[in-house]
């Protein structure tokens, strides 16, 4: 018989949060930038080791020396491309087929890391996938979906999430993502429609505002400012009002669609919350002049993170304790792979 739900808990607060940011923040300017694998540890902790599930945190583990070695590495590699981008073309080509080729070698190591260096009830989680696959989901699948212009784009992500989703563990228990290609489609049928409709209302509105003689324009050119009015107007509109939309759906979409062995789990974000949520933690970062921010970041993870739940298929505690067994008979794990972090 399956458990109640459990729901994750945010205990940060923005005060709290505010002392650790201000300090990185001034760390990192002082020093340049060295300081901020630093400062993403101590925020990586924070917010992990307040965020409760079953009143139990979560913990980070990483590194800020192998961080700072993916970032000299992103650094590098990024830098000089940009570089030569200005002076020699050709140089700057064969870096940029050069990033490509390590890109997703690059991209399963800090997945390794990343999961590696989390854990809930001492017990860790890991990333298991191999860097040839990779290269097909994680490079190849999303390159066909920019190359239609977006057609294959649901479809090229459904493929990259089934391929980081099951290749996660926590403990020896396997992540399994099941949500088909066509949920993915769905979403992004409503964001086209929502696309045109604001366009075409946007157009509607700029055609009864020059008719109406206000501004006198000749037939060519009054077409070129309806049409370049709406689709700026449909651009901002996108940004405001489609991207909670996406993000809502996409976040009920992969945690609705994910279990871990018998166990699954559900979220309930809402658009209009997160709509809420953004628009005014932009309005007031503006007004602090930025001093928000973390007040702002403190709102959003708690929105998301309490959205969020696990349906136990049976005794959570069973669960885990017998996963902590078979770690502790198969002794500790030798971690040289995990040794660095390219996210920037």
């Amino acid at each position: 018989m399956s458990a109640q739900p459990l729901s994750l808990r945010f205990t940060g607060n923005g005060s709290e949060y505010f002392r650790i940011w201000i300090v990185n923040l001034l760390l990192s300017i002082v020093t340049l930038g060295i300081y901020s694998p630093w400062a993403k540890v101590r925020r990586n902790q924070y917010f992990y080791r307040h965020t409760l599930l079953a009143d139990s945190g979560f913990d980070y583990h990483g590194d800020p020396k192998s961080i700072l070695k993916g970032r000299v590495i992103a650094v590098l590699l990024f830098g000089s491309y940009s570089f030569f981008s200005r002076f020699d073309p050709t140089i700057a080509a064969v870096i940029f087929l050069a990033i490509l080729a390590v890109l997703p070698w690059l991209l399963v190591r800090s997945l390794r890391f990343r999961l590696h260096n989390t854990s809930y009830r001492g017990l860790r989680f890991g990333f298991h996938g191999q860097t040839g696959p990779a290269y097909w989901y994680l490079l190849g699948a999303p390159f066909l979906g920019g190359a239609t212009l977006g057609l294959l784009w649901p479809w090229a992500q459904q493929r990259m999430t089934v391929y980081t989703r099951d290749h996660s563990s926590f403990g020896s228990a396997r992540f399994k993502f099941e949500a088909t290609v066509g949920a993915f489609y769905k979403i992004y049928f409503w964001v086209f429609l929502l696309a045109v409709l604001m366009f075409a209302g946007a157009a509607a509105a700029m055609t009864l505002v020059l008719s109406s003689g206000a501004f006198p324009l000749e037939g060519q050119n009054q077409a070129g400012v309806i049409g370049g009015v709406a689709a700026l107007l449909t651009y901002f509109g996108l940004l405001v009002i489609v991207y909670p939309f996406v993000s809502a759906r996409m976040q009920n979409l992969m945690w609705g669609h994910t279990r871990l062995g018998a166990h699954r789990f559900a979220a309930r974000a809402r658009a209009r919350d997160l709509l809420w949520i953004m628009i005014s933690n932009v309005l007031l970062i503006g007004l602090s002049l930025g001093l928000f921010k973390p007040f702002a970041d403190i709102r959003l993870a708690r929105y998301r993170l309490e959205c969020t739940s696990l349906l136990p298929g049976g005794s959570l505690a069973d669960f885990v304790g017998g996963l902590q067994s078979q770690a502790g008979a198969a002794g500790e794990e030798i971690a040289d792979i995990f040794d660095f972090d390219i996210a920037l």
